[in-house]
């Protein structure tokens, strides 16, 4: 391993409802995901998820039938997904592992039919960290199995920027590292959020170099930029039919991008 995750764990431990809450803003992101995770997986079968966090996607598939082994690097995120699993009767349907992504030894089991990665790649800031996640994963899963794996958009994330902490471009070191390289400038002080914010372009690639096949990569808040509102208000058959067609183009390749957060749909090689 090259890069200490310390400070992230930690990030993470701070405050593990933040991720929750996160989800419950972001809603198109956990809606566009879900759409694509009912298209490819399969009715039934075992699920590793690694990055789990408080559990909002192992949860939902436990309760769905699957058989889940939940990994995060977070042990305070894992508690609270384990108190929630209890909560909702689900805490034998689902294990729950604290490691790092790039050291899965603690997972044995081999041949699970779809692995989750939603948040781990866009902590690794080293590619060869990125690589090492990647392939722990794959050796995980069966012939044929499905990855889905999220990262944050390079040029996606300037609208939250703007919208946030507008103040962010007056520090040209640092905006000129995210534009150029994806990452805070070397030897920025530790602390806050530390990621690594990708081109659409590298996605596919990445996957591929590992022995990945790709199915699809898919921006999960096409057209809403920071606009998170505009979408959570919609209910009913109104938000029905903007999730219909915001799925339809969400592989359209000029906005692709745009989209905060990204989704990679690949498979291992038969």
């Amino acid at each position: 391993m090259i890069d200490d995750v310390d400070d992230i764990a930690a990030f993470y431990n701070e405050d593990p409802r933040a991720e929750s809450l996160r989800l419950a803003l972001h809603q198109l992101e956990r809606d566009l995901t879900w759409r694509y995770l009912d298209r490819y997986l399969p009715t039934s079968g075992s699920i590793l998820e690694i990055g789990a966090a408080t559990g909002a996607y192992s949860l939902e598939l436990a309760r769905r039938g699957y058989s889940v082994t939940a990994v995060d690097l977070s042990a305070s995120l894992l508690e609270q997904a384990t108190k929630r699993a209890s909560e909702a009767g689900l805490d034998r349907l689902v294990r729950f592992v604290t490691a790092d992504a790039r050291d899965l030894s603690e997972i044995t089991e081999t041949g699970f039919d779809a692995v989750l990665m939603m948040g781990p790649l866009y902590h690794l800031v080293e590619e060869a960290d990125r690589k090492a996640a990647l392939a722990q994963a794959l050796q995980r899963l069966q012939s044929g199995g499905l990855i889905f794996s999220s990262f944050l958009s390079r040029l996606g994330v300037l609208s939250d920027l703007m919208r946030n902490n507008p103040a962010w471009i007056s520090d040209g070191v640092h905006v000129r590292s995210i534009v150029n390289r994806g990452r805070r400038p070397d030897g920025s002080p530790p602390g806050g959020f530390r990621g690594y914010f990708a081109r659409a372009s590298e996605i596919a690639p990445l996957h591929e170099a590992v022995g990945f096949q790709t199915i699809t990569v898919a921006g999960v808040e096409p057209v809403i930029a920071a606009d998170d509102q505009s979408f959570n208000n919609l209910e009913g058959q109104e938000r029905r039919l903007w999730l219909d067609l915001l799925m339809e183009i969400s592989t359209e390749p000029s906005i692709v991008g745009a989209s905060r957060h990204l989704l990679y749909v690949g498979k291992a090689p038969a």
